[in-house]
């Protein structure tokens, strides 16, 4: 199951707050030609086939070539060097045939190539 830590959901909360945005946070995953995964998020509308969840108070949709991408990752906020911190995405790596740890920088809730 995809999950967020507390770090993620705050952010997310904030960011949402500041941009007025009531909609769900749709995140995505996708293989990249070099076959690692590439994440993004970003909020939106909920369409058909989308999963949603809710996971620490915040809801959630996945479409479905992203499901089976996401199942074993987790969201979270960390600083990634002194002073600037983002978004990374945590695949289980019990669960993934090549574990990645692609960041979505920056501390917004864009896409991120995704």
């Amino acid at each position: 199951m995809f999950t967020l830590t507390p770090d993620a959901a705050a952010q997310i909360r904030a960011a949402a707050a500041g941009s007025g945005a009531d909609e769900a946070l749709r995140v995505a995953a996708r293989h990249d030609t070099d076959g690692s995964i590439v994440y993004g998020m970003g909020f939106d509308e909920p369409r058909e086939g989308d999963m949603p969840l809710e996971v620490e108070g915040i809801r959630l949709l996945i479409a479905p070539p992203s499901q089976a991408l996401l199942q074993a990752t987790r969201l979270d906020f960390v600083e990634l060097e002194p002073g600037r911190f983002g978004f990374i995405f945590i695949a289980d790596e019990a669960a993934a045939k090549e574990p990645t740890r692609r960041g979505c920088g920056g501390g917004g809730c864009s896409s991120c190539g995704g």
